[in-house]
């Protein structure tokens, strides 16, 4: 079926394609639920309580940060249209899918969303929400220095993914906020994590082979050996984060060895790469970027919480 016959579908199809190729909200809810649980799960667990939160408060804090990330791909839509017109016409904005105005309109429906249930639920989380959605309206204006980020890549970067551990700072603060008590100090590991995880899943989606490349990837700003190698140092370092948060958590030698595995296992699509460049293995490196972040997140949070709900 061709593309241009999808335009003249119902807002409904289209916007169906839409999320399908820009974010799927299947495969982006488990990973951002996983990431809620974690946060919530972790934060507990810092503070020696018992149980999980309300499955209410759990199912309103997924809502909220699944819609979040979605807020952040439309953003990313407007802050990123010349370049995706004259680079990545394939895109389904550019090529006519979806307008402007309904991804605005599809924005506005989600904020709806988000305020309708938090006020009701939990006016005291709009705190956290209001400071996650202030710096999501800077990032769409590119702080302000659009031309002078563009040209230094590190900035960036590091400026967009600070989104990340915010919308984390709200989903643990289910958790600490709620019951009225200072953020546990072990958090601030496990937003670090979370920021650097955020870096780790940028570069991996990111690493092409020459046949496959577009604009602005890392492997044809810096060449994809340089850039495998960044993805593995930053993974690296991503793994050290989460070793401070697993000894703060006090997993111990359990949480060690499991990180320890996941960060081989990880590793092992990136070198493959790096002796013998193709999309497969190019796929894997972003396949592996995911299965990290999961992976790391359920071993920080989701898993030690799971367990200690089956004891009780």
């Amino acid at each position: 079926m061709s593309l241009q016959k999808q335009n003249s579908y119902s807002f409904v199809r289209r916007f169906l394609i839409y999320q399908k190729e820009r974010f799927p909200f299947l495969g982006h809810g488990l990973l951002v639920a996983s990431f809620s649980f974690s946060a919530i799960s972790y934060s507990r667990i810092c503070r020696g309580v018992e149980g999980f939160v309300s499955l209410s408060t759990f199912l309103v804090g997924v809502v909220t940060t699944i819609t979040l990330f979605f807020l952040v791909r439309v953003f990313d839509e407007f802050k990123d249209a010349e370049d995706d017109a004259a680079y990545r016409s394939h895109l389904p904005v550019p090529r006519g899918l979806i307008s402007f105005k309904e991804l605005a309109a599809a924005g506005a429906v989600a904020v709806t969303i988000q305020l309708a249930l938090n006020s009701y639920f939990f006016p005291k989380m709009l705190i956290l929400y209001g400071i996650a959605i202030a710096y999501l309206c800077l990032m769409g204006k590119e702080f302000f220095v659009g031309g002078w980020l563009k040209k230094h890549q590190f900035w960036y970067v590091v400026s967009h993914m600070l989104i990340i551990p915010l919308i984390d700072m709200y989903a643990s603060g289910l958790d600490w906020l709620l019951a009225g008590v200072e953020a546990p100090k072990g958090l601030i590991f496990f937003f670090l994590v979370s920021f650097m995880n955020g870096i780790v899943l940028e570069i991996g989606r990111k690493i092409r082979v020459p046949e496959k490349e577009e604009f602005n990837t890392y492997s044809t700003m810096m060449g994809a050996g340089k850039a495998t190698t960044l993805w593995i140092l930053v993974l690296a370092a991503t793994f050290g984060f989460s070793l401070l948060a697993s000894w703060f958590a006090g997993y111990g030698l359990t949480g060690f060895l499991i990180l320890l595995f996941l960060f081989v296992l990880c590793c092992l699509p990136a070198i493959l790469f790096l002796r013998r460049q193709s999309e497969k293995h190019s796929k894997l490196i972003e396949y592996a970027s995911a299965l990290w972040t999961i992976g790391m997140y359920l071993t920080l949070g989701g898993i030690p919480m799971i367990s200690q709900l089956l004891k009780l």
